[in-house]
């Protein structure tokens, strides 16, 4: 049971029905050799498209996948598998990160944790919630934000570990997102 989560520094219309079509069936008509990835295709969607769907909802440009970020996120995440460690990177990417209880968590189920913390931020105030957490899902849809990378692990003791690295990175100080 999906129960244990912990995350740490997450309608569109004719628009968003366009973007979750294109990243579906069209995603390397740009740029064929940027989704070349050692990611199965059909992962790298559900990282890719919940994110886009974000975007859209808020008119942004759809994120990219990044071989460049995918293996930094690989990395990132494979120096974590021994202890699960919920410990950021340091790196000059924006980083998401998730862990789950147990083996059975999916990189939408990542995404959409993220997203739900949209119900905490504040627009106006360009800030979250008290005693809450909004900043993933700032990151998702950081305007500056174009290319994406993420990499999932399941842990020594079992359970799960995500990574998404973002570029150009998002959160900064007195700037919003969009």
């Amino acid at each position: 049971m999906k129960d244990n989560i912990k995350m740490k520094l997450f309608s569109g219309g004719l628009l968003g029905t366009y973007l979750l079509i294109s990243t579906l069936f069209w995603p390397s008509l740009s740029k064929p050799h940027e989704l070349q990835s050692s990611t199965p295709y059909n992962t790298v969607q559900q990282f890719l498209i919940p994110h886009n769907t974000q975007r859209s909802r808020l008119g942004l440009r759809p994120l990219k996948w990044s071989r460049k970020l995918e293996k930094y996120a690989s990395w990132w995440a494979h120096q974590r598998q021994e202890d699960c460690s919920f410990i950021h990177s340091d790196s000059k990417f924006g980083e998401n990160l998730f862990w789950g209880s147990g083996r059975d968590w999916k990189p939408g189920d990542a995404v959409a944790a993220w997203a739900q913390e949209r119900s905490y931020y504040n627009y106006r105030t360009n800030s979250c919630a008290q005693n809450k957490d909004c900043w993933h899902y700032t990151q998702m849809v950081w305007r500056r934000s174009l290319k994406i990378g993420c990499s999932k692990v399941t842990c020594r003791g079992g359970d799960t570990f995500m990574v998404c690295v973002y570029d150009p990175p998002g959160n900064f100080i007195g700037q919003k997102p969009y």
